[in-house]
């Protein structure tokens, strides 16, 4: 790769507005990149998707990405990584890939005390199995405990991470989680959860870990980076956002996962 493609943008996508947990933890880890956050706001969620649907996306995403040029890839979403990976890899073999995935995967091998473990998500996440596909190859001796959590999306995307409806939401899905089951671990199997991590942890109690993959697929991003040669070195850095749809409603609920306002008037709607 040449010296200047060095400073293209790292490319982030999402079903929609969570993957903002993840583009968070990358502009924390790698202060010297520029970033090109795409989200899929017109076609959300994905989790309830076929898989053939979300793969037709994934790809579309990724050209209408590729073509803005970006010199690696970050699929922001549990979803999109469960079932569209292997397709993006064979229909882009040049372009490095992270997926959050695994990175999740091993953050909560190396969390987990007792190897009871468990992951929340959407429905497509689950049915996919790839967490426990993932935690079975790193700990075969662990036991994985999944659960859909659905409507836990439509909580974030609203913005409603606090209050009495979260809190009923999270105790329908996860109430008797813990005392059936004995996890001391539970993977995050989403990217919006993160904002929901108050609820969920009340429900849960303190002695369960939450696993949040953000801040390793981060850490994951970054070593990439340097195994390819590909770190920016510049001092300037840029941050793009494109939806698919709501310019002023990405902005309003994206200023809660970034922690810091956004304005509509930053946000790009790309048609794919």
């Amino acid at each position: 790769m040449h010296e200047s493609d060095c400073t293209l943008p790292i490319g982030v996508f999402d079903s929609g507005i969570g993957g903002l947990t993840v583009l968070r933890a990358l502009t924390e880890a790698l202060p010297r990149e520029s970033f090109l956050y795409l989200g899929d706001t017109a076609r959300l969620p994905y989790g309830t998707k076929s898989a053939k649907s979300v793969i037709r996306y994934v790809l579309q995403t990724t050209a209408l990405l590729k073509a803005r040029g970006v010199k690696l890839l970050v699929i922001a979403c549990n979803t999109a990584t469960g079932v569209s990976l292997e397709a993006l890899q064979e229909a882009y073999p040049e372009l490095p890939v992270v997926g959050v995935i695994r990175p999740g995967a091993e953050a909560a091998c190396r969390s987990s005390r007792n190897g009871r473990i468990g992951v929340i998500g959407t429905e497509s996440t689950i049915n996919a199995r790839g967490y426990e596909r993932e935690i079975l190859r790193i700990r075969p001796d662990a036991k994985v405990f999944a659960q859909p959590c659905p409507l836990f999306v439509p909580l974030a995307e609203e913005g409603w991470c606090e209050g009495q409806i979260a809190s009923l939401v999270a105790e329908r899905y996860l109430g008797t989680m813990v005392r059936d089951t004995g996890i001391d671990t539970l993977v995050l199997g989403c990217t919006h959860f993160p904002v929901l991590a108050g609820a969920i942890q009340s429900v849960v109690g303190d002695n369960v870990r939450l696993v949040d993959s953000a801040r390793t697929t981060a850490e994951f991003v970054q070593e990439m980076l340097e195994r390819r040669d590909i770190c920016s070195t510049t001092t300037e850095r840029s941050l793009t956002f494109l939806a698919t749809d709501g310019a002023r409603r990405f902005a309003r609920v994206g200023g809660v996962f970034m922690h810091h306002p956004l304005d509509p008037l930053d946000v790009e709607i790309v048609d794919l």
